[in-house]
């Protein structure tokens, strides 16, 4: 079909892509005002009945299998129809390239910026594999990066769940030759450590700018079967390796290869990575929510805070929390005794509560000066404690981005008594020590060159924390009203971790 319209709300616009699969459209969702990504699998001419249900059958398990998945790594399912007599699915719009694109247009990266990427993807595949599922297909062209920065692995279309029945007991091989494990060409059905390799392979792409296995699909295959896989230079040369080892058994252990990437991501030096033991799904206590997080901490407990109303997981070292997971009132996280402080009254109001688009906030305004606190999500998040640490990250660099590119706009708070919009300058962004796992601060000068607000973004594990001090009074410097907005992102920071 050319274009059209599905379910009486989704407009097909125009074609972005298309693959053995089938083909993506981009689709306006009328009904929520907002663009979306339809996929259309394309069912060939002269299926028997058999054939046409198994290909059916085959899309609603990628929908039972993605909307079951919710992690910012992992491309988002909103619906699955029938429609024209073969299935779409309807998932989020991704704006940005694939890996495989990136490589193609760029060449080789750095090893840093690979590392990054592959920590997201395992992530992502963690949170798939705690639920007994394992991708099949990783390679560069399911790696997606976004404008904004995040790295999403896209098409579970050929998911597998533990238990279910395989689509493909015909002989048809799922997967993309030199992507696709030893054990899986043997005819095993693979798990978790075949997924690793699958990401072993692309990360050895992505340094390299070659495929580990080059020639004919036939070539690839016997290449994978029979040679050893080829070492990657650089940094991550070794642990590559150590992923694309051809026993599944002799791989490392996610928990161990998700900080050694972040290690190299960060500049650092590759940790030793021994071999691990033959992975398989983490058990029940570690499939709760988020689970690539939980499985990350060696020794972990959930405790309940009653003070707080919140649970959150901790290591037993008693260290920064590993995720805040239970939604909590943003107005307890500043004292009343601390706002009344920072405000320099000894009546200091109620935190009024509110919410919006980026998450629930609270402030506290009296005449001419205030304060206002916000826990921040991302689009893609229900709320802020489905956050993980890469998503917050994620975030965190996002909101950077967003205030270095503006340095002129316009700012009011009627609650404080500024009802008319004052046009101010934003003074540069800074990094910020001394609050969060890291933070940054900018302040807002107005039309006389005096600042008025100063912000202070953190990230403390999965949260992150926006800080706002602002006043229109006389008395106050503008040293003053730096150091108040600190102590207020300060103060908010101990409740945190005092709760924990």
């Amino acid at each position: 079909m050319s274009t059209g319209r599905l379910a009486g709300r989704y407009s097909l616009q125009r074609p972005l892509g298309a693959g053995g699969m089938g083909k993506v459209w981009l689709a306006r969702d009328e009904m929520l005002d907002r663009d979306v990504a339809v996929k259309e699998l394309t069912l060939p001419e002269g299926m028997s009945p058999k054939e046409r249900a198994d290909s059916v059958k085959r899309a609603v398990r990628e929908a039972q299998a993605t909307a079951r998945l919710r992690h910012s790594g992992i491309v988002a399912l909103h619906d699955v129809l029938v429609e024209y007599e073969r299935p779409w699915l309807v998932m989020e719009l991704l704006r940005g390239r694939t890996l495989a694109d990136t490589i193609r247009e760029f060449g080789p990266m750095p090893p840093d910026y690979a590392a990054r990427i592959g920590a997201d993807v395992l992530e992502a595949l963690s949170v798939a594999h705690a639920q007994g599922m394992q991708h099949r297909d990783v390679k560069p062209g399911n790696v997606f990066l976004t404008e904004s920065g995040r790295v999403v692995l896209t098409d579970f279309g050929i998911a597998r769940q533990e238990g279910q029945a395989t689509l493909t007991e015909q002989g048809l091989m799922i997967g993309s030759p030199g992507f696709i494990a030893p054990e899986r060409l043997d005819g095993h059905p693979g798990g978790p450590a075949s997924d690793l390799w699958s990401l072993g392979a692309t990360l050895y792409t992505a340094v390299t700018g070659t495929a580990a296995y080059a020639g004919s699909a036939a070539q690839r295959v016997r290449d994978t079967m029979t040679q050893p896989p080829p070492v990657a230079p650089g940094p991550l040369g070794p642990l590559i390796n150590a992923m694309m080892a051809h026993h599944p058994e002799t791989r490392p252990d996610p928990r161990v290869v998700i900080p050694a990437l972040r290690q190299v991501a960060a500049g650092g030096p590759l940790p030793h990575v021994p071999a691990g033991q033959e992975m398989t799904v983490p058990s029940p206590v570690r499939k709760r929510g988020r689970a690539a997080l939980w499985i990350a901490a060696a020794a972990a407990l959930v405790v309940a805070v009653a003070a707080g109303g919140f649970f959150v997981l901790r290591s037993m070292d008693g260290g920064v929390p590993t995720a805040f997971t239970v939604p909590m009132d943003v107005c307890t996280l500043i004292s009343q005794e601390d706002v009344g402080l920072l405000l320099r009254t000894q009546s200091p109001p109620k935190g009024q509560r509110g919410s919006d688009d980026e998450g629930p906030k609270c402030s506290w305004p009296i005449s001419q000066s205030g304060v206002g606190l916000q826990v921040q999500k991302d689009s893609d998040t229900v709320d802020p404690w489905s956050m993980t640490p890469v998503s917050a990250r994620t975030l965190f660099q996002g909101q950077k981005r967003y205030w270095t590119r503006y340095d002129q706009l316009d700012w009011k708070w009627p609650e404080i008594g500024v009802k008319d919009s004052m046009k101010s300058k934003r003074t540069p962004v800074r990094e910020l020590s001394g609050v969060g796992e890291e933070a940054f601060a900018l302040e807002l000068a107005g039309p006389s060159g005096r600042v008025h607000s100063a912000y202070v973004y953190y990230r403390l594990a999965n949260l992150v924390v926006r800080v706002e001090y602002s006043t229109v009074a006389d008395r106050p410097t503008d040293e003053d009203i730096k150091q108040s907005a600190l102590k207020a992102a300060q103060a908010s920071e101990q409740a945190l971790r005092n709760a924990a």
